[in-house]
């Protein structure tokens, strides 16, 4: 429930940041995205050709990272014209979320748009365990 909560917030910021019209975004899809952890982060590649800048939102929830935005069909008055015979691409609003599992530094969370793919980048917390830590010994009143 909370999830859907933000995810029906990160679209209401976009529309007042950007109105879309609503005529041509009749339903919501999910965008194909890869998701791969490296040594150092979780690496998140979300396909959004065609999309803007302005027409993306990310948000981190805790260990989840939402992905949210619209997406508008190309030449909108041509459309009502036209008489396709086949319709493929996806238009309208997205949204995907994906679950991190480990310690992130979310703080740290990075992002880039450039042709068509989207890349997010979450840094990983530094792993402590298992490496030997020297204790230092101090003096005491009576030693």
């Amino acid at each position: 429930r909370d999830l859907a909560d933000e995810v029906r917030r990160l679209f209401d910021d976009l529309d007042r940041a950007r109105p879309l019209d609503r005529r041509l975004l009749p339903g919501v899809f999910s965008p194909t995205l890869d998701a791969q952890e490296t040594p150092g982060a979780v690496e998140i590649v979300v396909d959004l050709p065609g999309v803007v800048l302005d027409d993306i939102r990310i948000l981190i929830k805790g260990s989840v990272v939402i992905i949210a935005g619209g997406k508008m069909p190309p030449n909108p008055c041509e459309r009502a014209e036209a008489s396709f015979h086949l319709v493929e691409r996806d238009f309208g609003r997205f949204a995907r979320a994906v679950r991190l599992t480990g310690a992130f530094q979310t703080a740290r969370a990075s992002a880039t748009l450039a042709n068509g793919e989207l890349r997010i980048s979450v840094p990983k917390v530094e792993e402590r365990r298992g490496r030997d830590i020297a204790v230092p010994i101090r003096r005491g009143p009576d030693a």
